[in-house]
């Protein structure tokens, strides 16, 4: 069954908002690149005003001046516009790059740094025109739609009543001398483009939390979907419990085969085998190779027998070495001379093999017999 979006009311993981970076998606707000943009471009323009407005006057001068020169050969005028082309670049350029670069920087205020370049990718269920219409509705577009109505209504709103107050002033520059009009304009001007940029900052510190918002709304998960991101994570339950089952039946496949090469199985006498080696050139102590309980105890002892390896009845030293010793992990010093007097039997019984020698009677330390160990009181 399909989840709805009433079902989506967990928040979005780590993973789903990393995966949601790689795809392009990422919380942007137009508020600010717009209020950014306009406040740099605007800071730029006044502070700029004077040298600028000085440079474009010159440059208009030397546009429209003709000499002789120029009447006589008309590459001449080719030549003086390529020079009038790039001195405006040198001013179209760097502003142009100031811009992208603020533009840049607003962007990564909302959403941080990001490449994504799957968003460039065909999307041809964005030509479907059913799915269109959905769009239309959706609540993206719907508070866009929202926020861009009452953007332009605070503009509009502040922009009338700033001018309507400063009306008079404006219709007194017509009997002002020129420079203080335009001085008087310039300030006019400058003052409603400040209280328009307080607006648009205003806007855009409440735009940003509400496209955060909006985003980890849209990233929300289903139960499903975090049961499922829990196992891409953690690994199937399933699979990984054969994976174990098939690494403990190979670690039983190894310790079988190593039970032929064993100097000793010590038993008892059905519930616990352990299987014993110990060479002096390469060990420094006897070596656990192989142990099992019940049914695997009667298959190393079966194994044993088949290979003509020594079995012998000592019940607490099977115990013991059941329950201290690991696969592959040494004898510890406390078991050492239980451990050395079945092998002095063991080599006896080699030297000696049409001997009955009667199996000797071992004794280990009760603490580490675990018939031996009985459970604290409370």
């Amino acid at each position: 069954m399909a989840d709805s979006a009433q079902d989506r009311n967990l928040p979005a993981s780590a993973k789903k908002q990393r995966r949601a970076r790689e795809d392009g998606q990422l919380p942007r707000s137009r508020d600010l690149g717009h209020f950014t943009a306009l406040a740099v471009g605007g800071a730029l323009l006044m502070t700029s005003a004077r040298p600028v407005s000085a440079w474009l006057q010159n440059l208009l001068a030397d546009a429209l001046r003709f000499d002789n020169a120029v009447v006589t050969n008309p590459a001449t005028m080719g030549e003086r516009l390529t020079g009038l082309f790039g001195q405006a670049l040198l001013f179209i350029v760097p502003l142009g790059l100031v811009m992208i670069a603020v533009a840049v920087l607003s962007a990564m205020l909302t959403g941080g740094w990001n490449v994504s370049f799957k968003s460039l990718g065909p999307n041809f269920s964005r030509f479907n025109p059913i799915t269109g219409i959905g769009r239309l509705f959706d609540k993206q577009h719907l508070i866009d739609a929202l926020k861009m109505t009452i953007t332009a209504l605070l503009l509009g709103t502040v922009g009338y009543y700033y001018f309507k107050a400063h009306f008079g002033d404006l219709a007194s520059l017509m009997l002002s001398p020129l420079p203080v009009a335009v001085d008087m304009l310039g300030g006019t001007m400058a003052g409603g483009f400040g209280l328009l940029l307080l607006v648009l900052g205003a806007w855009a510190l409440i735009d940003v939390p509400l496209q955060r918002h909006l985003w980890l709304g849209k990233l929300k998960m289903t139960r499903e979907e975090v049961k499922q991101e829990h196992k891409e994570a953690e690994g199937n339950p399933e699979v990984k419990g054969k994976i174990k089952q098939r690494m403990r039946e190979m670690s039983r496949k190894r310790m079988l085969a190593a039970v032929p090469q064993a100097d000793l199985v010590v038993m008892n006498p059905t519930h616990y085998a352990v299987a014993l080696k110990y060479d002096d050139q390469r060990m420094g102590a006897p070596r656990v190779i192989a142990k099992g309980s019940d049914l695997l105890a009667l298959k190393i002892r079966d194994l044993a027998r088949e290979s003509k390896v020594p079995v012998l009845q000592a019940p607490p030293l099977a115990r013991a070495l059941f329950a201290h010793v690991e696969v592959d992990q040494e004898v510890p010093a406390a078991l050492f001379a239980a451990v050395a007097q079945v092998l002095a039997w063991v080599y006896q019984l080699r030297a000696s093999p049409r001997l009955a020698l009667p199996a000797p009677v071992v004794v280990v330390p009760p603490e580490l017999d675990p018939h031996n160990v009985r459970p604290s009181s409370t």
